[in-house]
Parts: C-alpha cells; sequence; structure tokens
C-alpha cells in the first residue's frame, strides 16, 4: 500500500513540475514579446521623426527657393485723391453706424477730412 501512495504521488509531482516549467516558458515569452514590442514601437518613433523633420526641411527648402525665384512685386499705382477721401468718410459712417463714433464726433471727423 506504501508503494500505491509513492506512485500516485509521482504524477503529481511531476505535473506540478510540468506546470512550473511551463509557467515559465510562458512567462519568459511573454516578457521577450513585450521587450520586442516595445522596441519595435521606439524605431517607429524614430522613424517617423525623421521622416517629419525632413518633410520640415522640405517645406523650408521650397519657400527658400520660392522667394529666391519670385519675380520683384510690381509698386502699387497712386490711388486716386478722391478714392482715398472716400474710403476714409466711408470708415467714418460706418464706425457712426456701429455706435463708435457720437453724431459730434462723426461730424468733427468729416468736417477735418474734407477740410484737409
Amino acid at each position: 500500500m506504501l508503494r500505491r501512495r509513492a506512485m500516485m504521488r509521482r504524477p503529481v509531482a511531476r505535473l506540478g513540475a510540468a506546470a512550473v516549467g511551463t509557467a515559465v516558458v510562458v512567462g519568459t515569452a511573454g516578457a521577450v514579446r513585450h521587450h520586442q514590442q516595445q522596441k519595435y514601437a521606439q524605431q517607429g518613433a524614430a522613424a517617423q521623426q525623421q521622416y517629419d523633420q525632413a518633410y520640415q526641411q522640405g517645406i523650408a527648402d521650397a519657400q527658400a527657393q520660392q522667394q529666391a525665384y519670385a519675380p520683384p512685386s510690381p509698386e502699387p499705382a497712386p490711388a486716386a485723391p478722391g478714392s482715398d477721401l472716400t474710403a476714409q468718410l466711408q470708415q467714418l459712417a460706418q464706425l457712426h453706424d456701429a455706435g463708435v463714433l457720437s453724431d459730434e464726433e462723426f461730424a468733427a471727423a468729416k468736417q477735418k477730412l474734407l477740410a484737409g
């Protein structure tokens, strides 16, 4: 009877050792997988950063070329004297309509423009 008990215990002990061995293998595999995922994520982030830097440099180069080869802008044509006065009067009227200028302020500013 003693032998039977010893025999019965032996497979249980082996089963326990097998379970522990399996757990160690699974745990190690999980740790290796996690390490690889982190490594690949860092590599991806570094590649993305290099891409972004190259993109920004390309934009800066394109802008520099555009400025270097841009034709000179023509000088603005002198405005007709009446159109400037008209624009200023319209601006005063808008300020008056918006309530920014009172009636007296509007009249004074209009007189100043017409006199000058």
